[in-house]
């Protein structure tokens, strides 16, 4: 499958030169921006404001932005400590806009305010308790997100440092704050940084994205207690209006099938590396083939069954947190290592290990120093 290759705007960049990583591709945004209906216009000129502030920029492989410079939030005292700060940009671009709450403080009434400030703590809880991880660096950096960011500005994004937050334009994207997976996400952006660091760009870039829709995923399922049976796959439900006609930006369990609508057109998310797009867009497909590593956390998260974090969870952190892989990583790279740390972690003959090959086959990607294991119809293979 290809899509036109035309140059586009792809990843946010920001005064300080960090690499912004944000939920709402930009080939959403293009497909919002170019609308001249009566019905849309304020989320068409939000579209064209977001493309404004987005430039071609790709950290180079190796490169750790140096997050806590741009913090004013001390850090905690003792491993494991939650420490979070909310500000307020005033419906500015100035980060980080005036504190407006710190941790411990009480609810402010402010469902962007509250609702970021419950969502760090959420992701913080994920990954202390399932990865015994101390933040987002694991050396206790301070949670910080501003809220209100901007003029219906539709987007959220991890600028290297903090959580920013658009209000969205209320025609079709509400505030971002709204979801948790969306907050996951963003969060595990940090997460990459600080451990694999994959390059923003190709099948490095897709499993930078890829790793914070599985990382956002387990946090919303944590914070319901959800099993991977129960859970939706959903990444962003709650931040489309009741005007669009879908569920999520994106689905782990079917990609491609997260939205179908006239304004926004469908979900273009492959699911199988036979689809795999080839595009200069969106820093070659990074939001578009996440698709495939997506839908191969889920088919093994499944296949194990129970809590997805427990085991699948615990594997792909494994895999991303060992310092084996490079930040130019491929899927076939990533998934060997995957295969690796289910057989370092539950054995050689394990279930999980069975199952990971499996995902991982379903999808059409072949393992490095592997032999494919079907025909390439996506089919898994008995165990």
């Amino acid at each position: 499958m290809n899509i036109e290759n035309r140059p586009t705007h792809t990843t946010i960049t920001g005064i300080s030169g960090h690499t912004h990583c944000a939920i709402v591709p930009p080939y959403l945004l293009e497909r919002l921006a170019a609308l001249d209906e009566p019905g849309f216009r304020r989320a068409a000129a939000a579209a064209r404001h977001s493309l404004v502030r987005r430039t071609v920029h790709s950290r180079p492989a190796g490169v750790r932005e140096d997050a806590a410079s741009s913090l004013t939030t001390p850090r905690p005292t003792t491993r494991g400590e939650l420490v979070r700060a909310v500000f307020d940009a005033q419906s500015t671009e100035e980060l980080p806009g005036t504190r407006v709450r710190g941790e411990g403080d009480p609810a402010t009434g402010d469902a962007a305010t509250d609702e970021a400030y419950d969502g760090l703590g959420a992701t913080h809880a994920l990954f202390a308790a399932a990865f015994d991880r101390d933040s987002i660096d694991d050396a206790g950096l301070p949670l910080e997100a501003t809220v209100h960011f901007g003029e219906a500005y539709d987007n959220a994004f991890w600028d290297g440092s903090r959580m920013v937050f658009g209000d969205g334009d209320g025609e079709v994207f509400e505030r971002f704050t709204r979801s948790l997976s969306v907050i996951g996400h963003e969060l595990s952006h940090g997460v990459v940084q600080y451990s694999a660091n994959f390059v923003y760009e190709g099948q490095s870039g897709a499993l930078n994205e890829s790793v914070a829709d599985v990382f956002g995923a387990l946090v919303e399922q944590y914070a319901a207690g959800e099993s991977a049976d129960e859970a939706s796959w959903l990444i962003g439900v709650g931040l489309f209006t009741d005007e669009v006609e879908g569920d999520a930006i994106r689905s782990l369990a079917e990609p491609g099938s997260a939205y179908d609508d006239d304004v926004l057109g469908a979900d273009p998310q492959p699911g199988h590396m036979r689809d795999y797009i080839e595009t200069v867009e969106d820093n070659g497909g990074v939001h578009l083939n996440s698709g495939i590593p997506n839908k191969a956390f889920h088919l093994a998260a499944t296949v194990i069954g129970g809590f997805a974090w427990e085991q699948a969870g615990r594997i792909w952190y494994h895999a991303l947190t060992l310092g084996t892989l490079t930040a130019t990583a491929t899927f076939a790279e990533f998934a060997a290592q995957t295969i690796r740390s289910a057989e370092a972690l539950f054995g050689a003959d394990s279930d999980e290990r069975s199952a990971v090959v499996a995902a991982w086959n379903g999808v059409g990607v072949t393992p490095d120093g592997a032999e494919p294991a079907d025909d390439g119809d996506g089919t898994l293979p008995r165990f």
